[in-house]
């Protein structure tokens, strides 16, 4: 709870025992409920989805949508057009990109996409409200790339890529999006 300048915490609730790393976190603002996607101790892909009250959290069921290895971090979206979760993930050297929707505390998916078939590292992932676009911006070999998504029902597609540098040291990538000048 933040007050002021100030935050305090109620009692920490484990989402899952064994296992977890690469997790990371968004927020489905239309179900209002908190969405963790991470590679589980079988390697493979898993969300739980996340109810707050008060200042306690309790969880969903694991659901997976991945079943096989899964590397690097995780990167899960909120499509606040689509009111969709989109998670971008590595499996082997692809990227790919699958659509959840949650219903009460779980999450179904849709088909997954592959929006990079060669290597793609240190993915990071926005939303664009007023073009209703997920923004990827990820490295591979020759250096900074950036790519468009679009959600469509249960589906992602995506567009050309656009390189953004050209430095073989491009790493560990970033981005937000503006909702001021767009």
């Amino acid at each position: 709870t933040v007050s002021g300048t100030s935050i305090s915490f109620g009692s920490p609730a484990e989402f899952n025992g064994t296992g977890v790393s690469k997790q990371s976190v968004t927020f489905d603002s239309t179900a209002n409920k908190v969405v963790i996607a991470y590679k589980g101790d079988s390697q493979h892909g898993h969300v739980r989805v996340g109810t707050v009250s008060g200042t306690s959290i309790s969880f969903g069921t694991p659901v997976e949508f991945d079943s096989a290895s899964v590397q690097y971090t995780i990167y899960p979206i909120y499509d606040s057009n689509a009111k969709r979760v989109v998670i971008l993930y590595r499996q082997s050297s692809q990227t790919r990109a699958i659509v959840g929707t949650v219903s009460g505390t779980s999450i179904s998916f849709g088909s997954e996409a592959t929006f990079n078939a060669t290597q793609s590292n240190y993915v990071s992932v926005g939303f664009d409200s007023n073009s209703n676009k997920v923004v990827v911006l990820y490295s591979d070999a020759v250096g900074g790339s950036c790519v468009v998504g679009t959600v469509s029902g249960t589906s992602i597609s995506f567009g050309t890529e656009t390189r953004v540098g050209t430095s073989t040291s491009t790493a560990f990538t970033g981005m937000s999006f503006d909702p001021v000048n767009n």
